[in-house]
């Protein structure tokens, strides 16, 4: 669901330009050393590509460095068929495009291989050059749309879940601290933040009830005297700095260089045009959030109000 707040556009934009698109990750394997080079040279400008020898070679590469977006595979490898291998990264990363080579006329085993949605396509040996480049564009195309069609789904389960969490925490909580705490908890460990605080404010001035989580324990309470948060309490609007350290101001005040935090969002939280409450999420490194994970905190800060409202009736 797309939410088009103006307050949230230069926000979201630093979020964009701090995650600059990276070369996709690929994953070349072959057991002939001059087939492994030949396919990192082809396609290095392009992807960022690891090379193995052999399936459990490639499988200890993927346990370090995590999904790519492409795995090649020959077939014929001593220890391991190409299958095999890729049949053993489907359960981890569902969304890897594989691609087998072959030189052989192992149908049976390929077309198992395929029916069962662990190769995308395979490619005879000798390959044609273009052939395979054109295969393997599409793969990557194919890995974007997947990645896409997951995180919305994610998005939209993320949502469902914090809006039920609060929903719930109102019907139960006992005060205003024990509601504010279990919906800074359940924020938290959404946006896997490593602090968050959830603040009442009364005549656009933070006040002493709040809730907090902090996945180490204890939390500094300095928001009263951060300037991105009296920005966000003068202005009305969400305030951020996505990456702390390359702010030449923010990175000198001693309450950023003693917590450790690296990026802080602040959502004001308003009812009928009076605010309420701020909601301040944390991160001890640079911000990964996506866009839309923004709109979600946005969307969530709504609800928040709501359940404010609700418990003081």
């Amino acid at each position: 669901m797309e939410v088009e707040i103006p307050q949230l556009e230069s926000v979201k934009r630093q979020l964009m330009n701090h995650q600059r698109p990276k070369k996709p990750k690929m994953l070349v394997v072959d057991d002939e050393p001059d087939n492994l080079d030949l396919l990192y040279r082809t396609f290095r400008r392009n992807f960022n590509v690891f090379k193995a020898e052999s399936g459990v070679k490639a499988l200890e590469i993927l346990a370090e460095e995590g999904e790519v977006a492409v795995i090649i595979s020959d077939q014929r490898m001593p220890e391991m068929k190409g299958t095999e291998f890729l049949s053993k990264t489907v359960p981890q990363f569902p969304n890897t495009v594989r691609i087998i080579l072959t030189g052989f006329t192992d149908i049976e085993d390929l077309v198992d291989a395929i029916n069962s949605g662990q190769v995308y396509k395979y490619i005879t040996k000798p390959w044609d050059p273009n052939e395979l480049k054109a295969v393997v564009e599409r793969a990557a195309e194919t890995y974007e749309l997947l990645n896409q069609r997951t995180a919305e789904l994610n998005l939209a389960q993320a949502q469902t879940q914090l809006l039920a969490t609060i929903m719930e925490a109102t019907q139960v909580a006992v005060n205003r601290e024990s509601l504010l705490t279990t919906i800074a908890e359940a924020v938290a460990k959404q946006f896997q933040a490593d602090v968050c605080i959830l603040q009442s404010i009364r005549d656009n001035h933070l006040v002493p009830i709040q809730g907090h989580y902090s996945n180490k324990g204890g939390v500094e309470h300095w928001l009263d005297r951060d300037p991105i948060v009296q920005e966000a309490l003068t202005t009305g609007t969400v305030q951020a700095s996505i990456n702390i350290a390359a702010d030449p101001v923010l990175s000198t005040l001693p309450h950023y260089q003693i917590s450790g935090i690296q990026a802080h969002i602040n959502v004001p939280i308003s009812y009928r045009t009076r605010q309420i409450a701020l909601l301040s999420v944390q991160w001890k490194y640079p911000c990964q959030m996506s866009p839309d994970d923004l709109t979600t905190l946005y969307l969530v800060a709504q609800q928040i109000a709501l359940a404010i409202t609700s418990l003081n009736s």
